[in-house]
């Protein structure tokens, strides 16, 4: 029988040691990670690779924001599940993601609960 594929996530935080506990938790998990550390280093992996799950923190470099990363993967795949982080989120931020079906997970995060949503997650998105 086939070994199953790992899931491929790309993971978008503009501070380096966050991004890289994220990046070692989710290999850890059995994950592929591709990690990017701002959104144009995201749109241009973005450009070249689709992903099964997208995780991205709300504020990025120079008033990015991890919405625009979202818009750009949904633009290339509807179905690409997006799951943001961050450290504060207002009310109007938090609805908006929850429109546009993004879950939003609050920093810092709790591991084991994050993790069982993003089996949860994948597992719904593919069937």
């Amino acid at each position: 029988m086939p070994k199953a594929k790992k899931p491929e996530v790309l993971v978008v935080e503009d501070e380096a040691s966050v991004l890289l506990t994220y990046r070692l938790l989710l290999e850890e998990e059995g994950y592929k990670v591709v990690a990017a550390l701002s959104s144009q280093e995201a749109e241009g992996i973005l450009a070249k690779k689709r992903f099964d799950l997208v995780l991205c923190d709300l504020t990025l470099e120079q008033n990015h924001t991890g919405f625009e990363v979202f818009e750009r993967v949904r633009k290339r795949d509807s179905k690409v599940p997006c799951v943001m982080l961050t450290g504060y989120a207002n009310r109007e931020t938090t609805e908006r993601a929850e429109q546009a079906g993004i879950r939003v997970f609050f920093k810092p995060i709790e591991i084991e609960d994050f993790l069982q949503t993003l089996k949860t997650i994948l597992r719904n998105s593919h069937g």
